[in-house]
């Protein structure tokens, strides 16, 4: 029997080091349109830039952001139905951002809109998981709402119908809701 003969592999380290060679080549302006190009096609990628780059967005672009991160963090492949199905972490934390850059422009309402969607399709995705692992980081998003409206002067009986639209939309019905129940009682206490 013949030995085969293993071929070196070589490191990723080198790959990369010959990129950052190949790139330091490069014009400013050249890696600039090369960066835009590719987070054009690669919503991921411009997350990412986005995030390090601290990008200012007006509200309705943030909104439709916040929108298109709701839809990729919540999305799942339906064939993994009760597994321990993987998910976009970072879009998550997209939609973490985007809220608590709404809640800042004072674009309260909008944020709470964008935080009932999220609640009707992160709590679809809890319920169609084995364990709901995504939960903690839906809570997360929603916490940046919650905190907001528990300082803002938005009417009481505004605050207490977003509860309870809230609670309702909940499909497992425990995403977020001591949190969503005690902001309501509050409300309530506050009308009186």
């Amino acid at each position: 029997m013949s030995k085969r003969r293993v071929k070196k592999v070589v490191g990723k380290a080198d790959s990369v080091e010959r990129l950052r060679k190949a790139l330091a080549k490069g014009t400013k302006g050249d890696l600039v349109d090369i960066l835009v190009e590719l987070a054009r096609d690669d919503r991921g990628l411009f997350r990412q830039l986005g995030a390090r780059f601290k990008l200012e967005v007006p509200p309705e672009e943030l909104a439709a952001a916040a929108r298109l991160a709701i839809a990729d963090a919540t999305d799942f492949d339906e064939s993994e139905i009760n597994r321990n199905f993987s998910y976009d972490y970072a879009a998550y934390d997209e939609v973490q951002r985007n809220l608590s850059r709404l809640v800042e422009l004072e674009q309260l309402p909008l944020a709470m809109e964008l935080s009932l969607e999220l609640m009707k399709q992160g709590s679809y995705q809890v319920e169609m998981s084995d364990e709901g692992m995504m939960t903690a980081d839906i809570e997360e998003c929603l916490a940046v709402v919650v905190k907001a409206l528990k300082k803002s002067d938005l009417p009481p009986a505004e605050v207490i119908a977003w509860c309870d639209r809230m609670l309702k939309a909940d499909r497992v019905g425990f995403v977020y809701r001591k949190e969503l129940q005690t902001l309501r009682g509050h409300a309530l206490a506050s009308r009186s």
